[in-house]
Parts: structure tokens; C-alpha cells; sequence
């Protein structure tokens, strides 16, 4: 059964992981810049403006916190890795934040990896999934843009993408925000990974 659109709403912005509220359980979105983030947040609570979305990369400079509505479940939207544009030192800023959060949030129970599957990872891409599995971070790979793909080379595509991430081709997760590709299969996802049944509606 398809999962319903999540319920989200906008809590807060933050530049330091301390300042965040405290949840019952979380889950955090992190890619590169221009993967696709901020429309894949969109599309899962079927909201066009509620994670904003820019054609310029390195956009998201803070970490965003969606609360799942009536519950102390959220989404976490992280800065963008690699846009080559910003200044260095605001790119070590991002990488600081990111880091503290992922390693110090007690919170967090998943994180999902946003690789671009038009082009496939990125060396930044493999050294994050790298440093995750060395830090025994749990999670999950997201190959956005699936519909810009071609059919013809999809089966290809998925295979050399799930190589370049270390991981079973069946353990990615394709999607794409434009076209609803497997939105419906990423929701029950977010689900299951905040453990969340709605029982306390």
C-alpha cells in the first residue's frame, strides 16, 4: 500500500547542531550540491515550496529541520557537499557542520545519500559513503533523477552506480522528484526508518 504524502512542516534553521530541537527520532538528507534535495523533500510531503529549491548549487547553508506533523519525528535537510563556487572557507564551515551532526546527533537513526543518476558518484560521493562506513553511520543510497536516464541505459546505470557506492544494486533506492519515480517506495522508507506506524495520532 502506497504510503500517504508526509505531513511536514518547516521547525527551524541552524548553523550549530546544538541549537537544534531535541526529536524522538530523525532521519537526514545529505548530497552533493544540485543533486536534488530540496525537490526530493518536496516531493515526499507533496509540497512545492516547503524545502526551497534553487537552480543555483550550494544554496542550503544551514541545517533545515521538518517536523512530521503531530509527532516529534523530522526530516533534516543538510548543506550540500562540493560546489566548487563557494569560498573556501564557507565550504569548511559546511563540511564542519555536516560532520558535527552526523557523528554527534544522537537523534539521527538514518541518512540518506543523494547521488545524482544521471552522472553517478562523484569522487566526493564515494569519500563520503567511505568515511560513513568507517564512522558505522547506517545509510541508505538515493540515486535522484531517474527519468533523465535513458530507458535504454538504465539497467547499465544502476549497476555501475551501485558498484561505485559499494553496495547491492538492490539496496539503492531510484528516484525522481519531477516524474513521482518510487516517491511512494522512499515514504514507506522514512517510515519504517523512524519507526513511525501512526499509532499516536
Amino acid at each position: 500500500m502506497a504510503a500517504r504524502p508526509l505531513s511536514l512542516e518547516f521547525v527551524t534553521s541552524a548553523k550549530r547542531m546544538d541549537t537544534l530541537p531535541k526529536t524522538e527520532a530523525e532521519v537526514a538528507f545529505v548530497g552533493r550540491s544540485n543533486v536534488g534535495k530540496s525537490s526530493l523533500i518536496n516531493a515526499i510531503a507533496h509540497q512545492k515550496q516547503l524545502a526551497r529549491v534553487s537552480n543555483t548549487p550550494g544554496r542550503t547553508q544551514l541545517i533545515n529541520i521538518f517536523e512530521l506533523a503531530d509527532t516529534n519525528y523530522a526530516l533534516v535537510d543538510l548543506p550540500g557537499y562540493g560546489y566548487a563556487k563557494a569560498p573556501g572557507h564557507v565550504r569548511k564551515d559546511w563540511g564542519k557542520m555536516i560532520e558535527h551532526y552526523l557523528l554527534e546527533r544522537e537523534e539521527l537513526v538514518m541518512v540518506y545519500v543523494l547521488v545524482d543518476g544521471e552522472i553517478g558518484p562523484t569522487k566526493l560521493d564515494v569519500q563520503m559513503l567511505d568515511w560513513m562506513r568507517h564512522e558505522i553511520i547506517p545509510f541508505t543510497v538515493v540515486a535522484t533523477k531517474h527519468d533523465k536516464v535513458k530507458s535504454s541505459k538504465r539497467q547499465r546505470r544502476k549497476v555501475d552506480l551501485a558498484l561505485g557506492c559499494g553496495v547491492d544494486q538492490k539496496d539503492v533506492v531510484w528516484v525522481s522528484a519531477s516524474k513521482g519515480v518510487n516517491i511512494d517506495r522512499l515514504r514507506s522508507i522514512v517510515l519504517r526508518d523512524l519507526a513511525y506506524t501512526g499509532a499516536d495520532d
